[in-house]
């Protein structure tokens, strides 16, 4: 058996970025040491959405479990991906079938590819169908990964915000903002994605992974619900 092979699926934080900024608080050379003051938006980058996000319930980013930010995901490859694609239920083809409940979803769509065009990136991402989120919560998908900024059109109010409210009041725990998945060579591997413990956060960044060759571990007892958060 080959070694386990980890992926980082973050995008890389840069000050201009959308809802990104960095002001130097010391330098080597007038204090000492190097420190930086950042300033991010609660979805900026790589991020994970908490219920509050859009009054989906009660939760906050940093009342969710840590059962809800690990676990074996399957890799669904939806190259190539149209802009403002309406991805459904069909896209998840023999997985649909083969799926059990606690399992994750990342979707490939190499939108990372993207980020440095907003018009493409953030205007014209492709979006999940309302159909494809309700089977979501109906199957109890732990994670949900997508590499646009959002699961759906930002630019849409009604839009972006059922979307939202079905897969968050549903249980399911997205994940946006991912990158390289294209990287990954199995369609099924260990996801974990672990955000910034802000109080009473809407959402925070994230470090998203993907670990090949550890998916046919029995993870349940590690993704107790009873693990506090």
């Amino acid at each position: 058996m080959s070694s386990p092979r980890l992926i980082d699926l973050t995008l890389p934080l840069h000050p201009g970025d959308r809802g990104v900024a960095c002001d130097a608080a010391r330098t080597l050379a007038r204090d000492g040491w190097n420190a930086a003051t950042w300033h991010l938006y609660s979805h900026a980058g790589t991020h994970m959405d908490a219920q509050l996000h859009f009054g989906a319930g009660a939760e906050t980013i940093d009342t969710k479990p840590l059962s809800q930010c690990v676990g074996p995901a399957w890799v669904i490859n939806l190259t190539p991906t149209a802009p403002r694609a309406l991805l459904t239920i069909a896209e998840l083809g023999e997985v649909a079938a083969k799926f059990q409940p606690g399992d994750s979803l990342l979707l490939r769509t190499d939108w990372h590819r993207h980020a440095a065009n907003p018009a493409l990136y953030r205007d014209a991402l492709p979006r999940i169908s309302e159909e494809l989120a309700q089977w979501c919560v109906a199957h109890q998908v732990r994670l949900l990964g997508v590499e646009p900024p959002s699961v759906a059109d930002v630019n849409h109010l009604p839009e972006v915000t059922r979307i939202h409210q079905i897969l968050l009041g549903g249980g399911v725990t997205i994940v946006e903002g991912l990158a390289h998945l294209d990287q990954l060579t199995q369609d099924r591997v260990l996801f974990a994605a672990l955000p910034l413990k802000l109080a009473g956060g809407d959402g925070a960044p994230v470090r998203a992974i993907a670990v090949e060759g550890l998916a046919a571990i029995p993870w349940s007892p590690l993704l107790s619900p009873s693990i506090s958060p």
